[in-house]
């Protein structure tokens, strides 16, 4: 009975509601990778919501599964209602940070970042989770002891600048021959690229650090 003497029918059951938000929010974070925790705010006691026989769970606009967010959650039969729950979705991986001081236009080495297990969706957007993707790269800026680092703070060491006078180099068993060109593109190590001798050969290789080009003629 409401506060006007109106009876009111069978109360819904918050553990229900608890329940549908939490299987839903593991369903939207499936293919995340790492540990998923997902935490449920309480329904308002104070709150009357009609018993419900297919409560349906959504995420309203600009809410996603990750980290502080809100969920929706309706019933279209027999009653009609929506209320909206805030839940929190933790991402527990490992991501790259820094173990040393870098400065601008410092080639990150192996020892200088290492995995740090935390919460992902308590760091900034674009945070890397690979080794791979930090060693060998170039820091656009100066990074202190800790930082967790983004894929914006780096970029990539190139083997060979376009335009660059390149050595070409072939070589098979039992001799090496050895020719200077000019890279007609951009390269990383290991990347196929075309050069011009000297003579307007346009030869094909594979980069390689230094400036070298390794050619099969």
């Amino acid at each position: 009975m409401d506060a006007f003497g109106v009876e009111l029918g069978p109360r819904q059951n918050a553990t229900e509601i608890h329940k549908t938000i939490e299987q839903f929010l593991h369903i939207q974070s499936a293919g995340i990778p790492g540990e998923i925790n997902i935490t449920v705010g309480e329904v308002d006691p104070h709150l009357y919501l009609a018993k419900c026989s297919g409560l349906e769970a959504f995420l309203p606009a600009g809410n996603k599964a990750w980290g502080k967010t809100t969920v929706g959650i309706r019933c279209s039969e027999p009653a009609h209602w929506t209320v909206y729950i805030p839940a929190t979705v933790h991402v527990l991986g490992d991501y790259v940070a820094t173990v040393a001081s870098l400065m601008q236009g410092q080639v990150v080495g192996e020892h200088d970042v290492a995995l740090v297990h935390g919460d992902l969706t308590m760091l900034p957007a674009g945070v890397i989770t690979d080794l791979s993707h930090a060693i060998g790269y170039t820091t656009v800026r100066s990074l202190p002891v800790g930082m967790p680092i983004r894929l914006d703070s780096l970029h990539i060491q190139q083997a060979v600048q376009q335009g660059q006078i390149v050595r070409l180099v072939s070589s098979g068993e039992g001799f090496r021959v050895s020719a200077e060109g000019r890279a007609l593109a951009n390269a990383m190590d290991g990347q196929v690229i075309q050069a011009k001798t000297a003579g307007g050969q346009i030869v094909s290789g594979v980069a390689r650090s230094g400036g070298t080009l390794e050619v099969n003629y």
